[in-house]
């Protein structure tokens, strides 16, 4: 992402199945009158119906002439809402696969290394596009109707990573020659329409049934039989109770599954050959990894069936993961990445990421974040532009240090920061700095950068009277951003924010600050369009709030504040 050089320039309370498609289901079944007590038991489905349920269906998106078409195509003499919304889903992941299968087209016009790349990292992009609206679709099974907020929020965020996968997919073709990115954006138009419709919808479900009466809820959903083949997906037995104490935990009392020791003292000397030991799909027992004081340079990619690993080093300047892949020497800044993080839970504890490729380097990852429900505790992420990228999904960094130059901090997550420290280096010849810069491509995602009682400071030798250093820009149109009661020192520019050049991103994005303190708080001389946010405001960024965080991140053990610090 980011850069002055590129990229545009997620007793007793009825047990009940719910997903969004039944809740969905729901407002429909009032509109169009499909239930059998509507009917008198008559289940004939006629066209006319058919037609009007599909409308409805259709009615929160902002595509709906793409919602009515897709779904009249395929839906035939169907008038269940239920079924209607699973057809749109599947439509939507059929569209994605057309994509990857018409790639191959590509070939020839994709003239350049960076083409070639962008096509092959489209591919790879869109797998996990696919995969997030398969789990979204899927997400039926027990539910209790006072968990439907966290229910929702489930789907928010995956939809919201879908729909950014399918976009950073685009923007690897920014700066490439020839036809091939303009005919992946043709490719991509439909199932772009088509996931922001889903997103649309599981937004508004969520708004209709807050409102609903209790009983009305119960009563409409309790025709919805729950089909028992689907049980709910898994998760680590740390998020349901603590299972780990974060906070205490050591490369002893963790017993961990593989050591890797430079110095043959563990099982392995790398990185890379601890991951083959990892189980796939694992979620009842955390895999540990104690990696041992030392530099390891090498490329780590802890890939989709990765799941619910732990990193532990002997801490976060002693163990370190290092490399120096950068998009100066060719490389797309998606895979510049020296540790990429795919696969969900993962948790990173007294370590460093690393990448060396300098100011030259221009885009030049450390550690790039998709994992669901990752938590990152006394970690050192340190790099020049594009340091850290909170690609996807839901991140909390806690007691962390991140240094960069340009969009050092940038991506698409719900990412809570507290208690960091953020440190501004020397950038190259006439480079500003930019702490953050937020890629919220939909008014309706969950995401967001929320930096909260941390500290933004220059390295050692900067100097703020020549460089010029702001909190962050808009990365893209709905980009949200807040800092709060943090320290910002007087690197930062009085004006704040800046804009994204060559775009009036920042007329539809929130940037907001709260109870900061330091020289570089003063808000007088702010850019006209930031926020001062409100307690209120402010209150719905806290991790217990943006992030749900007291399912998983309490249990953790990490240490954790779920709303307002003391500071």
């Amino acid at each position: 992402m980011g850069g002055n050089d590129r990229h545009g320039k997620k007793k007793k309370i009825a047990i009940i199945s719910v997903s969004a498609l039944i809740l969905v289901a729901m407002v429909v079944a009032v509109a169009v009158g499909v239930t059998k007590s509507h009917k008198g038991g008559n289940d004939e489905k006629k066209p006319a119906t058919t037609s009007k349920a599909i409308e409805t269906v259709c009615q929160p998106t902002d595509y709906k002439e793409t919602c009515q078409n897709a779904l009249s195509e395929k839906a035939g003499n169907v008038t269940d809402p239920k079924e209607l919304v699973k057809i749109g889903f599947q439509i939507a992941i059929e569209k994605l696969q057309e994509v990857i299968n018409n790639s191959d087209t590509l070939k020839e016009i994709a003239k350049d290394n960076l083409g070639n790349q962008a096509l092959q990292n489209c591919r790879e992009l869109i797998e996990y596009s696919i995969d997030d609206l398969k789990r979204s679709a899927d997400k039926i099974g027990p539910f209790e109707v006072t968990k439907l907020k966290e229910y929702v929020e489930d789907l928010k965020v995956w939809l919201s990573a879908s729909l950014q996968y399918e976009q950073t997919c685009l923007d690897g073709f920014d700066n490439t020659p020839g036809e091939a990115g303009a005919k992946m954006k043709n490719f991509l138009k439909t199932s772009q329409e088509l996931t922001k419709n889903a997103l649309a919808m599981a937004t508004e479900i969520g708004n209709l049934f807050r409102t609903s009466s209790l009983k009305s809820q119960r009563r409409l959903l309790a025709d919805t039989p729950m089909d028992p083949k689907k049980a709910p997906k898994i998760i680590p037995s740390w998020i349901e109770g603590r299972k780990l104490d974060i906070a205490t935990a050591n490369p002893i009392s963790l017993k961990p599954d593989v050591i890797v020791a430079k110095d043959g003292s563990g099982k392995y000397k790398t990185v890379n050959e601890a991951l083959k030991d990892i189980p796939k799909d694992n979620v009842l027992k955390t895999f540990v990894i104690y990696i041992k004081e030392g530099v390891y340079s090498e490329q780590v990619v802890l890939d989709k069936h990765m799941t619910n690993v732990m990193f532990i080093g002997d801490g976060p300047t002693k163990t370190k993961i290092t490399g120096n892949k950068n998009y100066a020497d060719g490389v797309q800044t998606f895979k510049t990445a020296t540790v990429a993080v795919i696969g969900d839970y993962f948790i990173a504890k007294d370590i460093g990421f690393e990448n060396t490729a300098g100011a030259r380097g221009h885009q030049a990852v450390a550690l790039r974040v998709q994992s669901d429900l990752s938590i990152f505790y006394n970690c050192q992420i340190d790099g020049y532009q594009d340091t850290l990228y909170t690609q996807t999904h839901r991140q909390f960094y806690r007691d962390c240090i991140i240094s960069g130059t340009i969009d050092f901090i940038f991506g698409d997550a719900a990412a809570v920061f507290q208690n960091c420290k953020m440190i501004v280096r020397k950038p190259g010849p006439n480079q500003s700095c930019m702490v953050t810069a937020q890629g919220r491509l939909d008014k309706r995602e969950p995401t967001g950068i929320v930096l909260q009682n941390c500290t933004i400071s220059g390295e050692k030798g900067f100097d703020a009277a020549t460089t010029m250093a702001y909190l962050g820009r808009p990365w893209k149109m709905y980009s949200r951003t807040i800092v709060m009661q943090s320290q910002i020192d007087n690197v930062i520019n009085p004006l704040g924010w800046m804009e994204w050049t060559g775009t009036t991103n920042h007329e539809t994005s929130w940037f907001g600050e709260f109870s900061n303190r330091g020289l570089g708080a003063a808000t007088n001389q702010r850019v006209k369009w930031y926020k001062l946010a409100t307690p209120e405001e402010a209150g719905a960024f806290a991790p217990g709030s943006i992030l749900l965080g007291d399912k998983w991140i309490m249990p953790s053990g990490v240490p954790y504040v779920a709303g307002m610090m003391r500071v």
